[in-house]
């Protein structure tokens, strides 16, 4: 039996790693995922379990406006059991927010789903590898929305060709000698020249020429610079 099911359709608060609060319905829970219906956005959270620091029913007045969640989720599992991987596959190629650290979400699709962590395509950052360890919650957008309305037409059909591995450290190896950003580069040193990746570590050379080492555990996305 599920901890969170007795609380199943009742308004919640989530702290959620880094001190961020998420508060809606609860409208579905699984092992290792929790699915929110935020009304005043009208949207779904899906939000791994493992970064859930707290979970309480919400305080509710009389003056608190109910929001009735639609019949239907915007991603549905396969079976009866709702997991994290299970909604990341069913996520592909549905424009979704990321969000996995700092102050911004990624906006994008969603392309392969690998051991470890995910492609996605954003059409900011082109293509981004994301671990999915660091992944603090995904949020899908309505169906036909489209980023930054951009018009379909304009994105690519594809996102561009690039060699694929089952691990992010493998991955991350492919990027050897390439110019790569880190965590969205919310740090100088953590854009550069990815020079090599071994023993779950990377060695970046950044603008200033100084050598960076990196645990890979705490790496959240890689792209290409």
């Amino acid at each position: 039996m599920n901890a969170y099911n007795e609380l199943m359709g009742k308004n919640i608060e989530i702290e959620i790693s880094g001190g961020n609060f998420h508060t809606g319905t609860l409208v579905d829970s699984g092992l290792d995922i929790l699915v929110l219906y935020v009304g005043r956005s009208q949207r779904f959270h899906y939000i791994p379990v493992v970064h859930i620091q707290r979970v309480k029913e919400a305080e509710q007045d009389q003056n608190s406006i109910v929001y009735e969640p639609p019949s239907e989720k915007p991603i549905e599992p396969d079976s009866l059991s709702i997991s994290f991987r299970g909604i990341l596959t069913n996520a592909r190629g549905r424009f979704v927010e990321v969000y996995v650290t700092g102050n911004k979400s990624i906006h994008g699709y969603l392309t392969s789903i690998m051991n470890n962590h995910f492609v996605f395509y954003s059409p900011v950052f082109k293509t981004v590898f994301i671990s999915m360890d660091h992944v603090k919650w995904l949020i899908p957008y309505p169906d036909h929305s489209s980023p930054y309305s951009i018009n379909n037409q304009t994105l690519p059909a594809a996102p561009a060709s690039i060699p694929l591995a089952r691990s992010f450290e493998d991955q991350c190896k492919k990027l050897e000698n390439q110019l790569v950003v880190i965590d969205g580069g919310d740090s100088s040193e953590k854009i550069g020249l990815l020079q090599k990746v071994s023993n779950n570590q990377l060695t970046l050379i950044t603008a200033e020429r100084d050598i960076v080492y990196r645990n890979l555990e705490h790496v959240k996305t890689i792209h290409f610079a």
